[in-house]
């Protein structure tokens, strides 16, 4: 007995030591690569520039962090709302019978790989958009001229769209652990089921649904191939809400087959600014948490 004890305790440790070797060797190849790229090229030119070609030997990488930064965003404003309000009703609201339909629809739509998301997003969202903006409201009451199908509007949708099974499935988790002692306070002094829920229940859940939305952002800022196949992927500085954009995943992954050189290492160097994003997101996550202690 003793003898299987420490030998799963070192199975343990192996594998703990493991996962943080690989994290420290993501961490070395990336700023090993990455931060001379971008002391060579100027920082400020690198993360201000405006133009990206690589022709010209011209590295610029404002308008694609201006795009994620936008796409994230947009994806906020779709996804966080339905999916916290969806959590709501599934734990507080719907019926034994409802939750036994919509808890496996949620799960199968965390399955969905996201290169299907971005086929629907091409074949549904983008023709659906391209008719809309050419509509008498959006051309005569909005002023919109030249709006297209592939824009930031898509691709926050279907950003919006992806991100719900993450803040639906950890919101409702943080929701059902709420004692239900606060929920019973809150009627017997008198509030109704939906103030109850909303005012009491909803409240002291805040640092689970606060994780879900971080973990939310994490998921859209690094999505790629779904941004890909409907976001337009210029290289210009975001024009518009129904125009086209490129992120920095995107940009990666669209360049990084041909890339090289002083190219590749540019890449490279965006790489790097996209995970300083998400340790910065990872922090957010740890303050919610824990607290600045814990973070």
């Amino acid at each position: 007995m003793k003898f299987t004890e420490t030998l799963m305790k070192f199975v343990f440790t192996l594998c703990a030591c493991l996962s943080i070797a690989a994290v420290v060797l993501i961490c070395v190849f990336l700023f090993a690569n990455g931060i001379p790229t971008l002391f060579e090229i100027g920082p400020l030119k690198f993360l201000l520039g405006k133009t990206w070609k690589p022709g010209s030997d011209i590295y610029g990488i404002l308008p694609m962090i201006l795009g994620s930064v936008y796409v994230t965003a947009g994806a906020i404003l779709v996804g966080v709302p339905l999916g916290v309000l969806t959590a709501v009703y599934m734990s507080r609201f719907a019926s034994r019978g409802v939750n036994r339909f919509m808890l496996p629809a949620v799960q199968l739509l965390a399955g969905i790989p996201s290169v299907v998301y971005g086929f629907f997003g091409m074949i549904v969202l983008v023709p659906a958009v391209q008719a809309m903006v050419k509509t008498p409201f959006f051309t005569q009451v909005l002023q919109i001229k030249g709006g297209k199908g592939m824009s930031l509007f898509t691709a926050s949708v279907l950003l919006g769209i992806m991100i719900l099974p993450t803040v639906i499935t950890v919101s409702k988790t943080s929701l059902d652990a709420v004692p239900q002692s606060y929920y019973e306070g809150s009627l017997a002094l008198g509030a109704t089921h939906e103030r109850s829920v909303f005012s009491a229940v909803l409240p002291a859940a805040k640092s689970g649904v606060l994780s879900a939305i971080i973990l939310g952002i994490g998921r859209a800022v690094g999505e790629t191939m779904a941004v890909v196949m409907v976001a337009g992927n210029q290289t210009w500085m975001p024009q518009g809400l129904f125009k086209g954009l490129r992120t920095m995943t995107s940009n990666i992954v669209m360049e990084m087959g041909y890339a090289t050189d002083l190219h590749r290492e540019s890449l490279i160097a965006t790489g790097v600014v996209l995970f300083v994003f998400i340790l910065l997101i990872n922090l957010c996550f740890s303050l919610v948490k824990g607290g600045s202690d814990h973070a």
